[in-house]
């Protein structure tokens, strides 16, 4: 072994206690591995490679207002179309249904339900197996490499012939789209201080309005086009096609632009990559770890805080579930035309962007993000009790309603980017996303079984059972709000006690925000 290949070696005791900024840096070779001048200890190894003693180093406003210009420019808008397109390539199969899809491979009896559900089935088969592995790989070529296996398995839908290679491709969509959101989530965390993360994550997230924006547009030329002049594809296999290799592009662009943490990033300059580590040492949190902790793993599942959230996900999105897959066809039982049903659900993706973007904002000015998200929650319950209770013949209200339900995602984006803030070292955080994103999956299955063929065209049952899943969900939103409260006060009772003392430089410590007394969960 050369004795280049020896500095760049770490021993596994070593590596586990280091930050993964450091540790990849190290195996790559931009940094000597003698930096850690034989310490085992985390926050040793962290000032060496900073540089500074140990001392923290002030960022003044301007500094770390043009560090943050740079770090949005380059990650957000990135970002933002990828994760529209994770939407559109779930809202595809409700496209295709109301052009064709049905008759064209063998649809019957319940198949469409268990299209839409058999997504997440996938979804959560690989749902913690993929958390891990963003914790163990490089989070930006990882991701990347979701995103363009995902475009190309969309891609395939165009050549199913019958209902067993459908299920294929949304079993398998399932699997690679899997990674997205608690990838993107970590990524904000890694690259954000906590107050401004609620926003990076609402904007991101407000995307699925814009994908039901463009998508239904799109889907609506395609469907108008295609009936007037017939094409060589039917105008759902054209659909998913570009839907799909847009999605193959923007994986490409993404592995160019995203990097694996602030170390490699090509667009930051030396000095920028040490300052971009630094501002987000206010978080508490460190810069993440690949080695798996088991206390962490524990600790994670006895935190009642981790099964509220799994149950909040569970119960919201059982009306997700519905909706994502049958808003073409609830617009149909308002009386409108298939074809008017793609351009009529446009409007809703408006209110997804506008509550999601007002609340993320709100949310990071007045710090309570829960609390700004329970009126998009409320907005929702209102829209949906329209749908319930105004008569057959107003269409244009319970159209109105169904806008309304659209802002049922602000507490999702909330609590999304609440474990990215509030939930602390690195096992423990792909923990808890893991299980959220469960409880999401769990949900979705769940959701498209309420729409039973027999309920055609109204589906009452479903759309009841929205309302009370809803009701429900915001007395867990409560829950979390008070726990954390009292959390707050435990840990400002603990800093005040005479024999407490603080650790040096214990923010770039893969400490849990349980352990870790100076951690303050933000509400």
């Amino acid at each position: 072994m050369s004795d280049d290949e020896k500095h760049n070696t770490l021993d596994p005791e070593v590596e586990k206690n280091l930050p993964a900024p450091l540790a990849d840096a190290i195996r790559s070779g931009s940094v000597d591995k003698r930096i850690l001048q034989h310490s085992h200890d985390a926050d040793e190894a962290m000032k060496a490679f900073l540089g500074h003693q140990g001392e923290v180093i002030e960022i003044d406003e301007a500094t770390n207002k043009r560090l943050l210009r740079i770090i949005d420019w380059h990650l957000i808008p990135v970002m933002c179309i990828v994760y529209g397109l994770n939407f559109l390539d779930k809202t595809t199969i409700s496209y295709a249904s109301v052009m064709g899809i049905k008759e064209d491979i063998g649809l019957m009896d319940d198949d469409y339900q268990w299209l839409g559900s058999l997504f997440y089935f996938g979804y959560i088969a690989w749902e913690y197996p993929t958390n891990r592995l963003l914790q163990r790989l490089p989070i930006g070529k990882y991701s990347a490499a979701n995103v363009v296996a995902w475009g190309l398995v969309l891609s395939c839908f165009a050549a199913v012939k019958n209902f067993s290679g459908a299920v294929a491709i949304r079993f398998l969509l399932g699997v690679t789209e899997a990674a997205v959101t608690p990838g993107f989530a970590l990524i904000t965390s890694q690259w954000y201080t906590k107050h401004e993360q609620s926003m990076r994550t609402g904007l991101w997230f407000s995307f699925n309005g814009v994908a039901q924006i463009v998508g239904g547009l799109v889907a609506y030329g395609i469907a108008v086009g295609t009936r007037k002049n017939p094409a060589a594809l039917e105008g759902w296999k054209i659909v998913f096609l570009a839907t799909g290799l847009l999605t193959v592009a923007m994986g490409i662009v993404f592995l160019f632009v995203v990097p694996d943490s602030q170390l490699n990033a090509k667009w930051l300059s030396k000095e920028d990559r040490i300052l971009a580590l630094e501002r987000i040492r206010i978080n508490q949190q460190g810069v993440g770890n690949k080695h798996f902790k088991w206390y962490q793993l524990k600790e994670a599942l006895l935190d009642p805080i981790t099964w509220a959230f799994f149950f909040y996900a569970l119960i919201a999105d059982i009306p997700n579930g519905g909706i994502t897959n049958f808003f073409s066809q609830l617009i149909t039982s308002f009386g409108y035309t298939s074809e008017q049903s793609l351009l009529y659900g446009t409007p809703g993706g408006a209110v997804e962007i506008i509550t999601l973007i007002a609340g993320g904002y709100l949310g990071g000015r007045f710090g309570n993000r829960i609390l700004i998200a329970s009126f998009g929650l409320i907005l929702s319950i209102i829209g949906v009790a329209l749908i319930v209770g105004l008569p057959l013949d107003n269409n244009s209200g319970r159209l109105g309603g169904y806008y309304l339900t659209q802002a049922s995602a602000m507490p999702f984006v909330a609590f999304l980017s609440l474990i990215s803030s509030n939930v602390a070292g690195y096992t423990k955080k792909t923990t808890v996303a893991a299980v959220y994103l469960v409880g999401y999956c769990v949900g979705n299955i769940i959701g498209p079984q309420t729409f039973r063929p027999k309920d055609a065209p109204r589906y009452v049952p479903a759309e009841i059972t929205i309302l009370v899943c809803w009701v429900v969900c915001l007395g867990i939103m409560a829950f979390i709000y008070f726990y954390w409260r009292l959390q707050n006060s435990k840990k400002a009772k603990a800093r005040a006690d005479a024999n407490y003392v603080k650790l040096e430089n214990q923010e770039w410590l893969d400490l849990t925000d349980v352990e870790n007394p100076e951690f303050i969960y933000s509400l």
